[in-house]
């Protein structure tokens, strides 16, 4: 449905009304006090529409046996009178901004099973009765500022399935009563301040249904039990203090983080059992012994870290069967001998070996410019030329290789010679050819922004057609090296502007203008630019080159750049942070603000890190001021991206910039083009459609990214989404508001409190 304006007076009068059910719509001002006080009503569904103000405190609706008024503008605090409702089983309050503490009452009810009040503003301590005297089976308060201990009977009546606490401020031991909560499959404690020994029983076999155990950035300590129970598919218990040998990893699992903490003695060396592990982090503790011969059996695995331990004896060549490791971090361990050969077969996005006691030949898939920094502190190490990798020796079987066929190579002269002739003709032809090349070059003017080790001639060598790598509408794109390598050479990407010939004194001055003022940005999420190139024929610019490609590649074009695997949720989550960095910066904190005028995918690039930068910002203006019509289709955005009051060339702000974003973020999610509408216009239309008419499911996500422990996140960023692609500019956020509901969902940002300088160059300018 689409309804709009408020809840009519008139429906009062349904004297026998038991149910009311206006979900999902548009509806809006303030929750009617008739409704909390019409005693026949039962079930009141409210979710999902733009409710604003306090929920009325005077309630004698106490027949209500279900409440769910989430996804609103809710403020105030929770009534006291809910603690009156005997009959409440559900409770739903989640995705509000209520403040203020949870009554005591609640905790009394008798009937509650199913308690969600997630990402409000609630302080104080959970009550203290809760779980005692009902049977509850689900509690969910995450992202708020709620404080205290876990009440000691949340799973007294042995009913609860799933704690999710994550983002707040609990403290103290885990209540006594978990230790036999068997029916507990969902456990999410994460960034808290618990502390104490962790029940020990949670890891017993008995408890067949726990799968996901999240408590991660705590305090907690203990040791682990043999063997893991099979049901088990998430561990993450990073940054705590448990100790003690590393279990055996449960047959489900997929991903075991154990980072920062005290475990010891060997990995276990039986991993038949766990083939569908994903990733594996153990960095930070005191493992030793040496690497499983057995690890080729983890097909499956996509990242390993294991840096910071005491690991020694070699790498196992079974690493060349997991073709589909993206990530590998070794890195300050005591590894020795040879890289194995079959690392060859591997494709890294991510390698680190530095800081150990390797040998031998370093992997000649491995000896290129990506991996520069991956072998550091390994003095044993060579590589096969000095074209290779920098700061290595060359391996001395090949010197003595080159010495043995010195004498054929006497042979060859006599030949040689008589080719020199025909050489000689060719050589003058080419000089000519070079004399003029060379003057065409001294035409070129370059202008640098930052400190350069490269001449104009050096990129103008490199526009070449095996040095090409794309074309968009704003011009061709080419990779190019310049620069000494043996004092800081590097790859840059070159873009070659269409249709720039011939423009007048004015229109070239306007340009470089521009140009300048896009040079001397620097932020950490914007793509730097180095220096311009420019002649009376065409205009270089030449930014930093971004070794993983772009967004729009990783989600939507994967079997064609051969990456073994779809981007996981903390991954596509970071991307949408930082590009909404750069965004933000560039609309708060310059003067004027500058619009990017063509937010996509494809303008979002990530480095070596997967960390996200916005590209071709302002392109799309400098085209416009120089006159190119042309360049129109690029000026006016693309397809699917476009805000509609920009499509009919109307005067333009930010919030063109928010609707683009915005659909970035559906492509995120729900791994769809921007142009894939299905039966609708565009992803942004049916995106509208589906939430107006059907309301958020898991459905709506991509399938790598539908793990239990992230679609709450995930569908609320789609919520994000969808209010970022409104129709009318004015009902958008702006992008620091984006940024700030973004943050909320990364457990590493103090849950997304807003600062002045949350998109502030002085909080993210890079040295």
């Amino acid at each position: 449905m689409n309804i709009t304006g408020e809840i009519p007076e008139s429906l009062s009068s349904l004297r026998e009304l038991n149910v009311l059910d206006l979900s999902s719509n548009k509806i809006q001002g303030k929750i009617p006090r008739w409704i909390w006080q019409h005693k026949k009503l039962q079930i009141l569904y409210l979710y999902a529409n733009r409710f604003t103000g306090e929920i009325e405190s005077n309630i004698t609706a106490l027949n209500l046996v279900e409440i769910d008024v989430s996804a609103n503008e809710l403020t105030g605090t929770i009534p006291d009178g809910f603690g009156k409702m005997t009959n409440l089983t559900l409770l739903f309050l989640y995705f509000n901004k209520l403040s203020g503490s949870i009554p005591p009452s609640v905790g009394l009810l008798p009937k509650l099973t199913d308690i969600r009040l997630f990402n409000n503003m609630l302080s104080g301590s959970l009550p203290s009765e809760l779980g005692k005297h009902s049977p509850l089976a689900n509690l969910e308060v995450s992202n708020n500022n709620l404080s205290g201990e876990l009440p000691e009977g949340l799973c007294f009546n042995r009913k609860l399935y799933s704690i999710v606490v994550f983002n707040n401020s609990f403290s103290g031991k885990l209540p006594s009563s978990l230790d036999g909560c068997y029916p507990l499959q969902n456990l999410m404690l994460y960034n808290n301040n618990f502390s104490g020994e962790f029940p020990r029983s949670l890891w017993s076999v008995v408890t067949d249904q726990l799968s996901v155990v999240m408590i991660q950035n705590n305090n907690f300590s203990g040791t682990f039990p043999k063997q893991l129970p099979w049901n088990f598919t998430r561990l993450d218990i990073s940054n705590n203090r448990f100790s003690g040998p590393i279990p055996t990893l449960a047959g489900k699992m997929k991903v075991f983080r154990a980072a920062n903490n005290l475990l010891s003695g060997e990995i276990p060396w039986d991993l038949t059992g766990i083939s569908q592990v994903r990733l594996v982090d153990l960095s930070g503790n005191q493992i030793s012994g040496s690497l499983p011969t057995t690890i080729g059996v983890l097909m499956r695995l996509n990242t390993l870290y294991l840096s910071g331990n005491q690991i020694s004896g070699n790498i196992p060549a079974g690493f060349g069967f997991i073709t589909g490791l993206n990530d590998l971090d070794l890195s300050s361990n005591k590894l020795s001998g040879e890289i194995p050969k079959d690392f060859n077969k591997l494709l890294l996005s991510f390698l680190n070996l530095s800081m150990n006691q390797l040998t031998g030949e370093i992997p000649t898939s491995l000896q290129n410019k990506a991996y520069e920094q991956s072998f550091l502190f390994n003095l044993g190490l060579c590589v096969s030329s000095s074209n290779s990798l920098q700061n290595f020796p060359i391996c001395r079987a090949r010197a003595n290789i080159n010495k043995d066929l010195f004498g054929k190579h006497i042979a060859l002269i006599s030949a040689v010679a008589s080719i020199i002739l025909l050489v000689s003709a060719v050589a003058g032809f080419m000089l000519l050819r070079r004399k003029k090349h060379l003057q065409d070059h001294l035409s070129w003017k370059l202008t640098p922004f930052h400190v350069l080790h490269f001449t104009a001639n050096d990129i103008l060598s490199g526009l070449c057609e095996q040095n090409w790598i794309g074309s968009g509408r704003s011009g061709k794109v080419y990779r190019v090296y310049a620069g000494d390598r043996t004092s800081g050479g590097r790859m840059m990407a070159v873009k070659k502007i269409w249709n720039m010939q011939n423009i007048d004194n004015k229109l070239e001055k306007d340009f470089l203008a521009e140009v300048q003022i896009l040079g001397e940005i620097r932020h950490t999420n914007i793509v730097k630019l180095l220096c311009c190139i420019s002649s009376s024929e065409a205009k270089l610019l030449i930014y930093e080159y971004m070794e993983n490609g772009s967004l729009h590649q990783w989600l939507h074009q994967r079997e064609r750049i051969g990456v073994p695997g779809p981007l996981d949720w903390p991954t596509r989550l970071q991307i949408a942070i930082d590009s909404a960095r750069g965004l933000c910066y560039m609309h708060h904190h310059c003067s004027p603000p500058i619009v990017h005028r063509d937010v996509k995918c494809a303008n979002i690039l990530l480095d070596h890190n997967f960390r996200a930068k916005m590209a071709d910002f302002g392109l799309a203006k400098i085209l416009l001021k120089a006159g190119d019509d042309e360049s129109f289709s690029a000026i006016a955005g693309t397809f699917g991206y476009m805000a509609p009051e920009y499509g009919h060339r109307l005067k333009v702000n930010e919030k063109i910039d928010v609707y683009s974003f915005g659909v970035v973020l559906l492509e995120i999610i729900t791994g769809r083009v921007a142009n894939d509408g299905g039966e609708y216009y565009c992803l942004a239309q049916w995106a509208w459609r589906q939430y107006q008419e059907y309301g958020l499911s898991v459905d709506l996500l991509d399938e790598g990214i539908r793990d239990l422990t992230h679609v709450e996140d995930a569908l609320a960023v789609f919520t994000l989404a969808v209010i970022c692609t409104g129709e009318q500019p004015s009902v958008r956020p702006s992008m620091k508001d984006v940024l700030h509901v973004l943050l909320r969902f990364d457990r590493k940002s103090n849950g997304g409190i807003l600062q002045d300088d949350i998109c502030d160059e002085t909080a993210l300018l890079e040295s």
